[in-house]
């Protein structure tokens, strides 16, 4: 089995990366690290890992860690998936991995050079909803697609988290605004061409709080808005010429609502529905990433798709400010 160890112990690892993790096919978690060694401790022993370790840099040196989780603060990311890296660890780090395009350049530099797996932790990218997305749009399921529409958006006024403070690389766009972008690209293949956005900052943080964004491709449009200070909701629409695919829970399938894919005709008379209740994303991204450093046929979102989804926001954050 691969032995995971987990860079910190944030929440979002806590209720949801680590008990996918422990419920994969092909790893364990091993150890756990915190810059509080008797929180390692407590956390690793809520999950039976036999490993805690009061730093990061502790973790990092073990011979009984293959590979590691980072779920730190966005502005630590590049910082501690550098350092994993350098140690001989694969890494797979939170999303965004990055806080512009350019930076993952180092990142893929140190990939070849220390000849380990670094992967964005894109858990969507492994939903089967996804697959099902992109096979009926290529098969022609709904014509000529024209125009995409998305949102996210939950509310946090919390000034204490992090999602709420600059230096840590809070704000909409970076924790879920890249979510609408992937998912575009990730099923049509297509890149966009020009960007158009309008963005709101919270006047207390200095977030971006609201952000509305108009995307051109080749063959279609993307429309979607994103908001931390909003009422919750997520859904992503692929609208074409001879029908129109609704997903229903595109980015927290099982925790915001159940995985459901929903294709209707031109006419809005023919219908059909997929559910995907039994899926964790989670652990189907932890298991590929494993597979993948076996040198197993796995897809693995890679450092180059991260690129190349970081220039979409960076063109957004420009675009806004020509306004």
């Amino acid at each position: 089995m691969f032995r995971w160890g987990i860079l910190s112990t944030a929440n979002i690892g806590i209720t949801q990366v680590i008990p996918a993790i422990a419920a994969s096919e092909t790893g364990v978690i091993q150890g756990i690290a915190s810059r509080d060694a008797a929180r390692a401790r407590a956390v690793a022993d809520r999950f039976n890992a036999p490993l805690s370790f009061g730093s990061y840099e502790e973790l990092l040196v073990s011979d009984q860690i293959d590979g590691v989780y980072i779920p730190l603060p966005t502005s630590q990311h590049i910082e501690w998936s550098l350092k994993a890296a350098e140690a001989g660890k694969h890494v797979l780090c939170e999303k965004p991995v990055a806080l512009k395009a350019d930076d993952i350049d180092r990142l893929i530099e140190a990939r070849d050079r220390c000849q380990v797996v670094i992967s964005e932790a894109f858990m969507v990218y492994y939903h089967p909803q996804w697959a099902k997305v992109r096979e009926l749009i290529t098969s022609g399921h709904i014509g000529r697609l024209r125009m995409v529409q998305g949102c996210f958006t939950y509310f946090n006024d919390d000034p204490a988290n992090m999602r709420n403070q600059v230096a840590l690389g809070g704000g909409a766009l970076p924790d879920i605004g890249v979510y609408p972008t992937v998912v575009t690209r990730m099923v049509t293949g297509q890149e966009p061409q020009e960007v158009f956005a309008r963005i709101e900052r919270d006047p207390d943080f200095g977030t971006d709080r609201y952000a509305s964004v108009l995307a051109r491709f080749a063959d279609f449009d993307l429309s979607f808005y994103v908001a931390t200070q909003l009422a919750g909701r997520q859904q992503m629409i692929f609208h074409g010429d001879q029908g129109m695919i609704t997903v229903h829970t595109p980015f927290n399938a099982g925790k915001y609502d159940h995985a459901r894919v929903t294709w209707h005709d031109r006419s809005h008379t023919c219908a059909q529905e997929w559910t995907f209740a039994n899926a964790n994303q989670y652990s189907l991204q932890a298991d590929a990433f494993v597979r993948f450093v076996w040198g197993q046929e796995e897809m693995l979102f890679s450092l180059e798709n991260s690129k190349a989804n970081q220039h979409v926001i960076d063109k957004i954050y420009a675009a806004a400010e020509k306004l």
